[in-house]
């Protein structure tokens, strides 16, 4: 750089990458500024682990809705909040019903890993839910090793 002249890199300022840029709230008559217009959006809390996943590790929340739930949603819910409560990943859900009070699921767990697979324990577990999608019971009804089959 010659004498004189200035380094314009100097008078930019950037942002850091810890620091994210924010928006200009946008004005809108009668709202005070940052306030979002229309609806009101109340966010649940205190959910089993802290949110509803959409699939295994996902750490994302799926919206409550104060009506009753799919099937497919309501297998969902077992699983995630089922895991919550165990420590242990549910490896499938084998069942699901609808019943007067929500659904009621059957769900199959994983609960001691052996060499070979064959001979690991599996579990399954019965969760009640509301209609919701909460759980409000469960119990383990079953325990087996992988390698097992039904006979009937």
């Amino acid at each position: 750089m010659a004498a004189g002249e200035e380094d314009e890199t100097e008078r930019v300022r950037r942002p850091s990458s810890k620091k994210t840029a924010k928006k200009p709230a946008k004005k809108t008559a009668g709202k005070p500024a940052g306030k979002p217009a229309g609806k009101t959006v109340k966010k649940t809390a205190g959910r089993v682990g802290g949110g509803r996943d959409d699939g295994p590790g996902s750490g994302s929340e799926t919206p409550r809705t104060g009506r009753a739930v799919s099937a497919p949603r309501a297998m969902r819910y077992a699983a995630e909040q089922l895991k919550e409560l165990l420590g242990r990943a549910p490896e499938s859900v084998s069942a699901v019903k609808p019943t007067e009070d929500g659904w009621q699921a059957e769900v199959e767990v994983l609960e001691l890993e052996r060499v070979p697979g064959t001979t690991s324990v599996m579990a399954t577990y019965r969760v009640m839910l509301d209609k919701e999608g909460e759980l409000v019971a469960y119990e383990r009804t079953r325990r087996y090793t992988r390698g097992q089959i039904d006979r009937r």
